[in-house]
C-alpha cells in the first residue's frame, strides 16, 4: 500500500530512511525544524552548487535551530563519496525505491536533451519543530533560494 504524500500545514508522518552518518529517523528531529531538500543527482553541476550552498549557510541554519537533509536516488555509497568530496556536514538520504520521492511527490516527467524520464524534480520542505510541513518550494532555482529557506528557517523562531 502506498504512503500517503504530505500536505502543507499537517504532521508529517515519522519515516526511517537510508543515509550517510547513521540510519535516519524523523522522528529524531522533533525539536529542532527542519530542511528536507531534494535533487536529482550527486555530483551534476545544479545539484552540486545547491549542496554547497546549503553547506555554506549550514552555521546560520543551526543559529536557526534547524537541520538540513538532502535526498536523492543515489546510492549510499555516491552519497558518501559526494559529502566527502564537498565536505558537506549533514545528512544524505539514499531514496533509490523512490519511497520518500513519492510520498513528498517530486518525481516528475522530465524531457533532457530530447529524451523523456522521470526525474526529481528539485523541491525543498520546512518542517516545524512539531513535525508539521509549513513550507514548500517545488521546480526550485538554485540562485536565491538558500536565503530563501533561512529567512523562512527564522521566521518559525520568532
Amino acid at each position: 500500500m502506498p504512503e500517503e504524500t504530505v500536505q502543507l500545514n499537517q504532521i508529517v508522518p515519522d519515516f526511517a530512511a537510508e543515509a550517510t552518518g547513521k540510519p535516519f529517523r524523523l522522528s529524531d528531529y522533533r525539536g529542532k525544524n527542519l530542511v528536507i531538500y531534494f535533487y536529482p543527482k550527486d555530483n551534476t553541476p545544479g545539484c552540486t552548487a545547491e549542496s554547497i550552498d546549503f553547506r555554506d549557510h549550514y552555521a546560520e541554519f543551526r543559529q536557526a535551530d534547524t537541520e538540513i537533509v538532502g535526498v536523492s536516488r543515489d546510492s549510499l555509497r555516491s552519497h558518501e563519496n559526494f559529502a566527502r568530496k564537498f565536505d558537506l556536514p549533514f545528512t544524505l538520504i539514499s531514496d533509490p525505491e523512490e519511497t520518500l520521492c513519492n510520498r513528498f511527490n517530486v518525481m516528475k516527467t522530465k524531457t533532457r536533451y530530447g529524451k523523456v524520464g522521470r526525474g526529481i524534480e528539485r523541491s525543498t520542505f520546512l518542517i516545524d519543530r512539531n513535525g508539521q510541513l509549513v513550507k514548500e518550494w517545488r521546480g526550485v532555482k538554485v540562485p536565491g533560494h538558500i536565503e530563501e529557506i533561512l529567512d523562512a528557517a527564522r521566521q518559525l523562531n520568532r
